[in-house]
């Protein structure tokens, strides 16, 4: 049975600048980093892997890989984003914070069950901080059956292409 998330990896342009953003700003610990030069199947590589600790005990973790390309890009919030939970009283500092320290941010937005705001790290990656409303800490979603929520979905799309 899977117990929960030990990490997400996600290329990084350089492990400094990304190590800048999410220990200096965000206040993640920065809690190890591994130079790996053999990977399992035997090939020479040069990569660090780095890690940044979240309160439950996960983390962020990022490959800094200087000699194989990566197509870095801005992603939009629908196609890749990394969401981190905060409390609410977190939200508005960390707003004034990026604003003064020239990171463009944007909310706080209003989905209901949540309140995030919403940083781009120095990678492309848009970084979300999402407060759960008090009584929908488990809330992800619509009220009602996922399952038919998604069969329903599934049918007008099926049908509109």
């Amino acid at each position: 049975m899977i117990k929960g998330l030990h990490h997400a990896a996600y290329r990084c342009r350089d492990s400094e600048e990304t190590r800048a953003f999410y220990e200096d700003f965000l206040g993640l610990p920065f809690a190890g980093a591994l130079e790996i030069n053999t990977t399992k199947s035997g090939r020479e590589t040069r990569v660090l892997h780095t890690f940044f600790q979240m309160g439950d005990g996960s983390f962020l973790a990022f490959f800094d890989d200087p000699d194989t390309p990566f197509d870095f890009k801005e992603q939009r919030d629908f196609d890749l984003h990394i969401a981190v939970a905060v409390d609410r009283a977190h939200l508005e500092p960390m707003m004034a914070k990026g604003e003064s320290a020239g990171i463009p941010v944007r909310g706080i937005s209003d989905h209901g069950f949540i309140d995030s705001i919403y940083f781009r790290d120095p990678n492309g990656y848009v970084v979300e901080l999402t407060a759960p409303r008090i009584g929908q800490e488990n809330n992800v979603g619509d009220d009602g059956d996922p399952r038919a929520i998604l069969e329903k979905w599934s049918s007008r799309k099926r049908a509109n292409t």
